[in-house]
């Protein structure tokens, strides 16, 4: 039987680490289980990540660059600042399924107890709200919005989707995501002086 590239075996591990996350939390996430799920020792679990820590954390981070990469795509395409404004927020919000959001739920609980995890994760978080503060900026400059603080805008309306993320994952049935697309539309109207 041909060995594994080191690289493949890692991305395996980290895709079964995630759907362990995904099914059980990250405070339910075993080495044993993610060593099944691949059929292979939980020693070759530790031999490449060192701690459960370490892979839960990598885990997290790649999840979130897969999704920086989608918001990266955006703010590339062009076209004018509300269009794009529009879609990377309907990127952060909520959706079905919300597996996205889910992880996201649970390494913000861990990060209170994890150190390491806090930073990981509040390094991600900026990306997205620097990538909402800058389309903000860059409509109030084409004459777009009117907004005399973009960097307050951007926190406020993706704290706004943070909370309705919440809702969505773990109160499920209490907001739909129409609710959640007229409240973002309502909330841009009023920062943003932008219909």
């Amino acid at each position: 039987m041909a060995r594994k590239a080191v690289s493949v075996r890692r991305e395996e591990i980290v895709l079964a680490a995630l759907e362990q996350v995904r099914g059980r939390g990250i405070a339910g996430v075993r080495a044993a289980d993610v060593a099944k799920a691949l059929d292979v020792s939980t020693a070759l679990i530790f031999y490449h990540f060192g701690t459960l820590e370490t892979l839960i954390i990598e885990a997290f981070r790649q999840a979130a660059e897969n999704n920086l990469a989608v918001l990266r795509g955006e703010l590339d395409r062009g076209g004018p600042a509300g269009e794009r404004l529009r879609a990377v927020l309907a990127l952060y919000g909520p959706s079905e399924p919300a597996h996205g959001w889910t992880l996201w739920i649970e390494a913000s609980a861990a990060a209170m107890r994890d150190s390491e995890l806090r930073a990981v994760l509040q390094r991600l978080d900026l990306r997205w709200r620097d990538a909402v503060v800058a389309l903000i900026a860059e409509g109030v400059g084409a004459g777009e919005f009117r907004c005399p603080d973009p960097h307050g805008a951007a926190w406020r309306l993706t704290a706004l989707l943070d909370g309705l993320a919440l809702q969505v994952v773990a109160r499920e049935g209490t907001v739909s995501a129409a609710d959640c697309a007229g409240w973002v539309e309502q909330a841009m109207t009023h920062e943003l002086g932008y219909c």
